[in-house]
């Protein structure tokens, strides 16, 4: 309790909790919008219950692996090495490198799975009339509830041991790490419905998404190698692409508002 009430008095742990949040929050968006995806897949009545039980899953993975610090911390320890890396760059450090600890081959197995299932979907997104894991000729759900939650809790484990190892970074204060977290998946929570409502509705969305999960799932490979993209670049690049994609749906919208009014029939876009 003394150690929490200092850490309240202290300006230095609110800065610290605040930038936590903000990088936290940042780093969630990957986890949401693979966790939408894969829900709006789902029958009406399960997508909801999927997001819930997905997100409770995060947090609750977030929190145990905050429990154990040091075995988190030990996840970075090479645990083999085959000697390459590449050239080293002007401030000393390889291009890349394969000496790999289970933080790298963690990132390297989530980031591979990431790529295969964005690929697919991707296929899928296309190519609707091939009987898939979205919908077949019969119009009956191929994705079972099952199969979704064991998907998104591999992808949970993967962002959240990210996560984790972020906070580590950021601060040595466990509670500071709790508090951050814990908002953090609240945010989800509350942002979890309109996001993956605001993709069903918007199918071009859909494929931008999926875009947004390949580069992610390549910088994750690309980390797990020793490659380290700043990802302010990745969320720079992802948050242009979204204005992009927002004012061409301001720009649809406004043209079939345009052609209601003139009594014309709109011209049907279902975004394949």
């Amino acid at each position: 309790m003394d150690e929490i009430m200092m850490l309240l008095s202290d300006p230095a742990a609110w800065a610290a909790l605040i930038t936590l949040i903000v990088l936290e929050v940042v780093l969630g968006i990957d986890n949401l919008i693979f966790i939408s995806i894969l829900s709006n897949k789902l029958p009406e009545h399960q997508r909801q219950k999927a997001r819930r039980i997905g997100i409770a899953l995060a947090l609750i993975m977030r929190l145990a692996l905050l429990s154990m610090i040091a075995f988190i911390i030990s996840l970075t320890t090479p645990v083999f090495d085959l000697g390459w890396q590449g050239p080293l760059n002007e401030y000393g450090q390889p291009a890349f490198e394969t000496s790999f600890s289970w933080r790298d081959l963690i990132l390297i197995a989530g980031g591979l799975f990431l790529v295969w299932k964005a690929t697919k979907e991707v296929h899928h997104t296309m190519d609707v009339e091939q009987t898939g894991e979205t919908l077949d000729k019969k119009g009956k759900v191929a994705l079972s509830f099952g199969s979704a939650i064991f998907q998104i809790i591999l992808l949970d484990m993967v962002f959240s041991i990210d996560s984790i190892l972020t906070a580590v970074g950021m601060t040595d204060h466990v509670p500071i790490m709790m508090t951050a977290v814990i908002i953090t998946v609240i945010v989800m929570l509350v942002a979890a419905d309109p996001l993956a409502n605001f993709i069903k509705d918007n199918p071009t969305v859909v494929m931008l998404a999926l875009g947004f999960l390949l580069m992610i799932g390549a910088v994750l490979i690309a980390d797990g190698f020793g490659v380290h993209v700043p990802k302010g670049y990745i969320y720079a690049a992802m948050a242009f692409s979204a204005l992009v994609e927002g004012l061409n749906i301001f720009s649809r919208r406004s043209r079939a508002r345009k052609m209601a009014a003139r009594g014309e029939a709109p011209v049907v876009n279902d975004g394949h």
